[in-house]
C-alpha cells in the first residue's frame, strides 16, 4: 500500500446507549469525545442509534405493525367507488 494516503486504523469504542451496550474495535471513524475502557485506556467514543444488541433481528422483538390502519388509511385515499364488481 501507498504510505500517507490511507487514514489512521485504530482502536475505536463503538456504544448504543439505548441498550448500554458498548464494544471496542479498530476503525478509520474519528471522534472528540472519549471513554476510558476496562482495560485502562482512553479510546474515541462513536454513539450510535443501533447495535445488535438493540436491533429487532437480533433481540427477536419486532414492533408490532397497524397493518388494519394501513388498509383503512388506503381504502380511504383509494376507495372502492360504488361501481360493482362481478
Amino acid at each position: 500500500m501507498k504510505k500517507g494516503i490511507h487514514p489512521d486504523y485504530r482502536p475505536v469504542v463503538f456504544r448504543d446507549r439505548s441498550a448500554d451496550f458498548a464494544f471496542l474495535t479498530r476503525s478509520t471513524a474519528t471522534s472528540s469525545a472519549t471513554v476510558d475502557w476496562e482495560d485502562g485506556n482512553t479510546y474515541p467514543v462513536i454513539d450510535v442509534e443501533i447495535s445488535s444488541a438493540s436491533h429487532p433481528f437480533w433481540t427477536g422483538s419486532a414492533r408490532v405493525m397497524d397493518t388494519a390502519g394501513r388498509v383503512e388509511k388506503f381504502n380511504r385515499r383509494y376507495g372502492r367507488g360504488t361501481e360493482a364488481t362481478s
